[in-house]
Order: C-alpha cells, then sequence, then structure tokens
C-alpha cells in the first residue's frame, strides 16, 4: 500500500532541504576546525568540511524516513503510549543506522581519526562517540515535523475560515439585495397603480420603463460592486420614472467629478436612498422638490456620494428616516468595507435631508 508523503514535503523544496543540511554541516565544519587548532591538534580545513558535510548528509537522508514515521505515528493523536514508544524505538534504529553509515563512509573516503583501525573498532568508537547525539537529533527532527504540520493545519484552517467569511459575506450580501429589489419594484407599481387612474397612458409608459429598469437590474443582480458611471446610469433610468410620475415637481441635479466615474461602488446603492428621499421627503409636499446628488474626494483613497433633498426634513429630536432603503444601505456597506465606510443622514442644505457615504477607494 502506498503511502503518501507528508503535506509539506514538495520536489521543489529538496534544493532548499539540501542547503539546510549544507549550513548546519559548514557550522560544526567550522567549530571542528577552530577547536581542533586551541587544542593543539589541528585538523585541515578541508579535512574538517568534509567530515562535517558526511556527518550532517547522512543525517539529512535519515532524517526523511524518520519525519515520515513522526507525521505517521504523531505523539497527539489516540494512542500516545504506543506512538512514544515507536518515536523512542525508531530513534534508536536512527541512531544506528547512522552509525553504520558514517563508518562505512569514513572507510571508504572520507580521513577519520582511528580509519585506518578495523571497521569492527572504528564502529565501536563512533557508538560510544555518537549514539545519544543521535538520538537527540532524531528528536529534533519529530519536533520539527510536528511544527511544520501545526503551521500547515494552522494555515488550511486559516484559509477555510477566510473561505467560510467569504461565502458568508456573499449570501448576506446575496439576501440583502434579494430584499430590496420586491422592496423596489413594491414602490414602483404602487405609484403606477395610483397614477392609472389619472393619466393611462402615463401610467403605460412608466410600465414600459419599469420593465427595462427591473431587466437592467436582473442583468447586474450577480455584481456586488459596479462603476460609478453604471450606478448613475441605473439612476437616470430610476429617476426617469418618477419624474413621468411626478411631472414637473421633480428636479434633479448632479455635481459629479467626471475622475471619479470609474470609481467602484456597492451595486444599487444610490437608488433605495433616492427613493427614500422621494418617498419621505418630496412626496408629501405640494410644491416642486429637487434631488441633488453629488461624488467627490474629500481626502486621498476616499469617495464621497451624497444624496440630497429639499424637502419636509428629519423631524426635531429624531435619528432621522429609517426604512427598508436606509438600513439595507447600511447593512450591505458594513459587510462590504466593515467600519472603513460611512453612512449619515443629516439635515441638509435646503432643509431636507442629506444622505452621505464614505467609502475607501
Amino acid at each position: 500500500m502506498a503511502v503518501d508523503r507528508p503535506e509539506w514535503f514538495r520536489w521543489w523544496q529538496v534544493p532548499a532541504y539540501a542547503l539546510l543540511w549544507t549550513l548546519v554541516g559548514m557550522s560544526f565544519a567550522g567549530q571542528h576546525y577552530l577547536t581542533s587548532a586551541k587544542v593543539g591538534v589541528p585538523v585541515g580545513w578541508g579535512v574538517a568540511v568534509a567530515s562535517a558535510l558526511a556527518d550532517w548528509y547522512v543525517f539529512g537522508v535519515l532524517a526523511l524516513p524518520a519525519a515520515w514515521l513522526a507525521s505517521r505515528f504523531s505523539l497527539t493523536g489516540p494512542h500516545w503510549k504506543l506512538r512514544v514508544a515507536v518515536n523512542v524505538v525508531a530513534g534508536m534504529v536512527f541512531s544506528l543506522l547512522w552509525i553504520l553509515g558514517r563508518s562505512a563512509l569514513s572507510q571508504i573516503f572520507v580521513p577519520l581519526r582511528g580509519a585506518e583501525k578495523p571497521f569492527g573498532e572504528v564502529l565501536r568508537y563512533v557508538l560510544v562517540a555518537t549514539f545519544f547525539f543521535n538520538m537527540l537529533v532524531y528528536w529534533m527532527v519529530v519536533t520539527g515535523t510536528h511544527a511544520l504540520a501545526y503551521y500547515a493545519s494552522f494555515r488550511d484552517r486559516e484559509r477555510r475560515v477566510l473561505e467560510l467569511e467569504g461565502r458568508l459575506t456573499s449570501a448576506r450580501l446575496h439576501a440583502l439585495q434579494m430584499q430590496l429589489n420586491p422592496h423596489f419594484l413594491f414602490n414602483a407599481l404602487h405609484g403606477i397603480s395610483t397614477l392609472m387612474y389619472r393619466d393611462v397612458d402615463r401610467a403605460d409608459s412608466m410600465l414600459v420603463r419599469l420593465a427595462e429598469l427591473l431587466r437592467h437590474a436582473l442583468d447586474r443582480s450577480q455584481q456586488q460592486t459596479v462603476t460609478l458611471r453604471e450606478e448613475l446610469a441605473f439612476l437616470d433610468r430610476y429617476l426617469a420614472l418618477e419624474q413621468m410620475r411626478f411631472s414637473d415637481r421633480l428636479t434633479v441635479r448632479r455635481e459629479i467629478d467626471p475622475a471619479l466615474l470609474g470609481a467602484a461602488v456597492p451595486n444599487l446603492i444610490l437608488q433605495p436612498l433616492v427613493e427614500n428621499a422621494i418617498k419621505h421627503g418630496l412626496e408629501p409636499e405640494s410644491r416642486p422638490g429637487c434631488i441633488t446628488l453629488r461624488a467627490s474626494r474629500p481626502v486621498p483613497g476616499r469617495l464621497r456620494l451624497e444624496v440630497e433633498d429639499n424637502g419636509r426634513g428629519m423631524p426635531a429630536g429624531k435619528p432621522g428616516r429609517v426604512g427598508v432603503g436606509t438600513a439595507n444601505c447600511r447593512a450591505r456597506l458594513v459587510q462590504l468595507y466593515g467600519t472603513s465606510a460611512r453612512f449619515e443622514l443629516e439635515p441638509g442644505s435646503e432643509g431636507g435631508v442629506r444622505a452621505v457615504i464614505e467609502l475607501p477607494v
């Protein structure tokens, strides 16, 4: 039965793995070279390097099956006593294999003190000198394997959490958009039904325009953000529909910075604010009303959108008009931008209400 390699191991990492053991070997070679000179038994630099690299390359080769075994018999799984016992035995085997490999290597081409002696005598010397150190190296490999496994698990959990948060945010935004569309449709149909008793031809034209508007909204229903240019184009269609209902009682002013038309804004973010201004600010009044649309950049990196009416205004001591449109707008901004977006209702300059949105761009 085939055994999968640990998730953290990739073949493209082999050069980095070899470099790691080379660096460790070179550091021990330097230590060996300086120490031998200090005690009066100097060893040549080439001999020190060859000896140290042989030591640590053998460790590097044995570390691969040791790492696999450590991941296969993780100390944190069930039956921990059995797992610890397996790792203790594996550490002993690891140490003995290193001793055999290193002794054989020293006999072949690496000068080692005592190499001229018989292999059995060299083996006994290396066994006594290195057995417990080799065990320590094995447990360092086990520790490193567990650390890498924990890191990979942490990254995987983090990725899954981010994916779930993204899906949850998308679902919430979709739910908010689905809440907005029936609300808008109900208000539009209510306006048409009211007009039907006074002007059938105009009501018929409004119905045609409403169909075009809904088709345009459905085409963009899966988009969470659009450009400001697209948002204003949709708003123009909606305002044309409302102007048919109000005739000359509704005027629209635009103060839009052309440089901002390509900025990304939430889809259908302005229409409910305009609808709210008309319904609560202008419709109760008999006099002509005006809606002013503004887009500006108050500071670099920020986009400010305003929808202002000159209608009834906010009652004294009350927070302003709170309906489906404004609540929906606030909730969508929180979902898309968190605390980096701002939405406020404040008194307008001409007695009405100004809805202000600030977004990062």
